[in-house]
């Protein structure tokens, strides 16, 4: 019968045939083979430093190591650049002694020691002229010389690397320097964001949220089918309008006409006059829930986006669809426009961003970097840039192709909303009741916040579905899943030794995708 161990005893004993098999060798150097030690030098002399095996070989070292061949125990070749010719003087590229090129060695000049200024002075007076030329020649091998002998040109210079040329005394001579690795730069202080208002008054989520041009109220949509108008000072409610049969996913009030723009999961797209608070026009077309609205700042153009794939772009006055901008294959969740080409700007759940050219109604440049669905795109009110928001990151990119800046990375929820003020505070909220805010030219996270529910509502009921600044930027106001509007504003007693960055130097690590 075998005897049964338990798994303590056969563990235990596995333990001691490994160390028995291995105890012998413990903590011991492999002895090392000299010809196998010689052959692997001489393919990494002739790798390395092949391209330069052929340079004139200084005397200096041969006088030391003791003749032509005692120096190279591989077998290599010395190779001497004027064949025939002493070589009288120490000829160094970077080597700070000798004092100068064309000096010759002797025991003075070997002296590990700076000079003073008068000896290098007279060292240099009591050289002859021709010698100075001849030796000038011999000087070690610059960057590009070496490069060049190796068949490689200059610019492919190993990463890291870079030659500095330095002037000395007539002669190029090259010093080799590591390039540091790029750093994030300091990013700009800005104080934090604190609430101070909570505005109820839905009865479900609040969706969209906009303020208006004059800055004395702002207009948000709502889950329960009506648009509310506040009073931003105050907060109080203004108005009520009821229209539309679903939820209200979009608001938008004009620059340049006293109209409300609305869109809901009804697909209609409404525009109010604001002086007789009515519905005057309709825009019929989309085939299902429309998701997002904007106005061209410029013309009189409204570009809708919804869930059938599609943006749509209106003549506001006329209510005749304009183009149908289609290639996307799934819902598109947002919509941009601006006066500067690309004039319009969509994110879609296909993970992609489309650039469109507004005239010809086509696509101009498509971005596939996000991996996940984009429901946000903020223009940054300045800069020539526009940041997309995805649960994979968040991306900055460059108009007018769409080239990638850097990634933001840490806000890991769903991202409903963007939003960036001149200051460069980028703020993104998200699914789960956060909110980052980020230094727009570093990317850095300088702030998060996760205000509190409103009593009586579950955790759960922690979103953030809309964010927008006001228009002196120094409100910032939020929709969100527990029916309320969300008041933040800086926090006018904070400095930046009260509330320093902690931040360090880190190594950038962007990547493209």
């Amino acid at each position: 019968e075998v005897q049964k161990h338990s798994v303590h005893t056969l563990v235990f004993r596995s333990l001691k045939r490994t160390h028995d098999m291995f105890v012998a060798d413990n903590a011991k150097p492999i002895p090392l083979d000299e010809e196998s030690h010689k052959v692997k030098m001489a393919v990494k002399l002739r790798t390395e430093y092949g391209s330069v095996l052929h340079m004139p070989t200084l005397k200096e070292n041969l006088r030391e190591k003791g003749g032509p061949n005692s120096g190279d125990p591989y077998g290599h070749k010395q190779y001497s650049g004027n064949q025939g010719q002493e070589l009288e003087y120490l000829i160094t590229g970077t080597h700070p002694y000798p004092p100068g090129p064309g000096v010759a060695l002797t025991a003075d000049t070997k002296v590990q020691r700076m000079p003073s200024e008068s000896a290098a002075q007279s060292l240099a007076v009591a050289l002859p002229a021709s010698q100075s030329r001849l030796d000038a020649n011999r000087t070690a091998a610059g960057v590009g010389d070496i490069y060049r002998h190796a068949g490689v040109s200059e610019r492919s210079q190993p990463p890291g690397m870079s030659g500095a040329m330095v002037e000395a005394g007539g002669n190029k001579n090259s010093a080799l320097m590591a390039k540091k690795a790029p750093t994030m730069p300091k990013p700009q202080w800005h104080p934090p964001w604190k609430l101070y208002r909570v505005i109820s008054g839905h009865l479900g989520w609040v969706r969209c949220i906009a303020v208006e041009p004059g800055n004395q109220w702002f207009v948000t949509g709502s889950a329960d089918r009506t648009i509310k108008i506040w009073d931003l000072a105050s907060g109080k409610l203004k108005l009520s309008l009821t229209g539309h049969i679903s939820t209200v996913r979009g608001v938008i009030v004009s620059a340049r006409s006293p109209y409300l723009f609305s869109c809901g999961e009804d697909k209609q797209v409404k525009c109010w006059d604001l002086e007789y608070n009515k519905v005057i026009r309709h825009y019929h077309g989309h085939l299902s829930a429309v998701y997002g609205l904007d106005l061209h700042p410029t013309i009189d153009v409204l570009v809708t986006c919804s869930r059938d794939s599609t943006a749509r772009i209106w003549d506001v006055r006329t209510k005749a669809s304009v183009h149908t901008l289609s290639g996307h294959t799934n819902a598109v969740a947002t919509v941009k426009c601006q006066a500067a080409e690309p004039q319009i700007i969509t994110g879609s759940h296909d993970t992609t961003i489309r650039l469109w050219d507004l005239v010809a109604g086509k696509t101009r440049v498509t971005l596939t970097n996000h991996k996940k669905s984009v429901r946000a795109v903020v223009l940054h009110p300045r800069h020539y840039t526009f940041a997309s928001g995805s649960p994979d990151n968040i991306k900055q990119w460059k108009f007018p192709d769409g080239n990638f800046i850097q990634n933001l990375s840490g806000h890991n929820a769903i991202i409903n909303t963007l939003a960036v003020n001149s200051d460069g505070v980028l703020v993104s909220g998200a699914d789960n009741g956060t909110m980052h805010l980020w230094d727009w030219r570093t990317g850095y996270n300088f702030q998060r916040v996760h205000a509190a529910v409103q009593p009586g509502s579950l955790d759960s009921e922690s979103g953030i579905f809309a964010c927008v600044f006001d228009q002196s930027e120094s409100r910032l106001l939020t929709a969100e899943a527990d029916k309320t509007i969300k008041v933040y504003k800086e926090d006018d007693t904070a400095t930046e030794e009260t509330h320093p960055i902690s931040w360090k130097p880190e190594i950038i690590k962007r990547k493209r995708f």
